[in-house]
């Protein structure tokens, strides 16, 4: 008997389109698996068994079953988009316990394509920090149970790095996808501005926060963000060798770089110019006031999604960032500190094709009670971390995050980043699938081994 938990979203689609599995077969393996392992990993707010089951059936009773690009393939869904009967918790106690009356609408491409949603995923209160744990449990990272998996999207990371989803979708204010696909070796890319519906909060922060896929390999990145997109993404229109720019240095000033997280920028820069790319080292313009920009930003779209909730109802933290956050809210709506940023940075991507950065300063702090902890320790902690994420919120660029070597301290996943600028998915995935063939990276953490 197959055990279809831990196979790629394409092999299971395959699958499924030529009748030598059932969705029913496909989403009972990986509910089973959630069922042993997510005691421990702490991927999901809810997990839809009955449901997921059900709807599985549905798609096997279409019409149109093999022509599904997503045939069956079980995915879990980021607890701050609404998925039909389900409510939206935002991993706050504030918020309704509601029925959604109707899918997001990511939600309902994926269900479209054939997917079966099989359970929301645990985020920090409104989806604020880059670690993700709430009243309803911690996230954490299946490579190493002590630390976090990241956030916001930290409980769709963890649910595809333990293999109990091959996909899993999220979103990205100021590194939700980024950050914890860096911790937990999966592969993930922040679209750029107006690619993937949005419709995230009160106005995905001001235009900042976007929707997209993570996953285990590209090929299932890249399957995934089609249907995310309703557009086909294949090669670049151009392919051949890309002028890559490397960049070691924090965007943000005092912040410094883990050696193993550098190391892992070089190696790749190594590999692409043997591949045949033009590839030298050339920071980018970062403004003084880059920190600035980014704290007002952040803060004030935790002011407004915060605005028609009861505070005594939401953890201190949450608080304290959105009272930060009301003074900057009518700046932040303007947006002129990004169309300057933008206007500062456009000359760099003149001159290369992709921007190559570590993904992270460092690994992810120990997995503990963050959400009753002080305001200022958090932001001590997530400053620390993800440096070099917020800048392509600002700009509404596309941005990746690639598995790439491991950190020598824990052998848990290293990461780089890859950006470019708008309208280059194609190329930067098409780097990442370069990566991945020349440093394989293994799909899912070995928690039953």
């Amino acid at each position: 008997m197959n055990d279809w938990a831990g196979r790629s979203a394409a092999e299971i689609a395959a699958a499924v389109r030529e009748k030598r599995a059932t969705p029913r077969e496909v989403v009972a393996d990986h509910l089973a698996r959630i069922e042993r392992l997510d005691g421990r990993v702490g991927a999901f707010r809810a997990v839809r068994a009955e449901a997921a089951l059900a709807e599985a059936d549905e798609v096997a009773a279409r019409g149109d079953l093999d022509r599904l690009p997503l045939a069956g393939v079980p995915v879990a869904v980021k607890d701050n988009l609404s998925v039909r009967g389900e409510s939206v918790r935002n991993g706050s106690a504030a918020t309704p316990d509601t029925p959604a009356a109707e899918d997001h609408v990511t939600v309902a491409r994926l269900r479209a394509a054939g997917a079966v949603v099989v359970g929301l995923t645990n985020v920090p209160e409104l989806c604020v920090f880059g670690t993700s744990e709430s009243v309803y449990g911690t996230a954490r990272n299946p490579w190493d149970l002590t630390r976090t998996a990241g956030g916001s999207s930290g409980g769709s990371a963890a649910a595809v790095a333990a293999g109990m989803v091959p996909l899993a979708v999220g979103n990205d204010g100021m590194g939700s996808l980024r950050i914890p696909a860096a911790h937990c070796g999966l592969v993930t890319l922040k679209p750029g501005h107006g690619v993937v519906p949005a419709g995230i909060g009160n106005g995905d922060w001001f235009g900042m926060s976007e929707n997209g896929p993570l996953a285990t390999t590209t090929e299932d990145l890249r399957l995934m963000l089609s249907v995310l997109a309703d557009t086909e993404f294949t090669g670049p229109a151009e392919p051949g060798p890309r002028r890559v720019a490397v960049a070691l240095r924090s965007p943000l000033a005092g912040i410094p770089v883990n050696g193993a997280y550098t190391a892992a920028v070089r190696r790749a820069a190594e590999l692409l110019a043997g591949a045949g790319h033009t590839v030298r080292q050339d920071e980018p313009p970062y403004p003084l006031d880059l920190g600035v920009t980014a704290m007002r930003t952040w803060t004030a779209g935790t002011a407004v999604d915060a605005a028609e909730l009861d505070p005594a109802l939401l953890a201190p933290r949450t608080r304290a960032h959105a009272a930060v956050g009301r003074r900057f809210v009518d700046s932040a709506r303007k947006g002129d500190a990004r169309k300057r940023l933008r206007a500062r940075l456009e000359p760099f991507f003149a001159r290369h094709d992709v921007l190559l950065t570590p993904a992270l300063a460092r690994r992810g702090p120990q997995a503990t009670p963050w959400h009753e902890r002080g305001w200022a320790a958090n932001l001590l902690v997530n400053s620390a971390c993800s440096p070099f994420t917020p800048t392509w919120n600002l700009t509404g660029w596309p941005a990746m995050s690639v598995p790439f070597g491991r950190l020598s301290s824990s052998g848990a996943p290293c990461a780089v980043q890859l950006v470019g600028r708008p309208g280059s998915e194609p190329v930067l995935l098409a780097v990442a699938e370069e990566l991945e063939r020349l440093l394989p990276w293994p799909r899912t953490a070995p928690l039953e081994s």
